[in-house]
């Protein structure tokens, strides 16, 4: 699987853009490039997951992965990081905060039996 191979040696999102020639803007990928990446990297495990690269020529694998790239380039450009809540930092930012655990000190037990003292 050449186009792997050749995907696995990229780094930045602009070079996995350019080698699967997807169009982009610049300021959608500046801005939520890791996001594009990992959902793109959801959706081919979703799809080795199911079997579809042992089906597949080359030229077949290639149009995968440009058609992944592209649905994750276009959640990013309807959506943001915060919405799509890929990483743990923002699932945890979107998570209800649980009310702080205030110990109760019945005012009986500081002044003692029958009020103060």
């Amino acid at each position: 699987m050449p186009v792997l191979d050749d995907l696995a040696q990229l780094s930045a999102a602009e070079e996995f853009f350019a080698y699967l020639g997807v169009p982009f803007e610049p300021s959608v990928v500046h801005v939520s490039r890791l996001h594009i990446l990992r959902r793109m990297g959801q959706y081919l495990a979703t799809s080795e997951e199911e079997g579809a690269f042992a089906e597949l020529s080359d030229d077949e694998i290639r149009d995968l992965c440009r058609a992944h790239l592209e649905t994750a380039y276009d959640d990013f450009v309807t959506s943001s990081p915060i919405e799509e809540r890929l990483f743990k930092v923002h699932q945890d930012a979107a998570r209800p905060k649980p009310e702080p655990n205030r110990p109760f000190v019945a005012l009986s037990s500081i002044t003692g039996p029958g009020g103060a003292s």
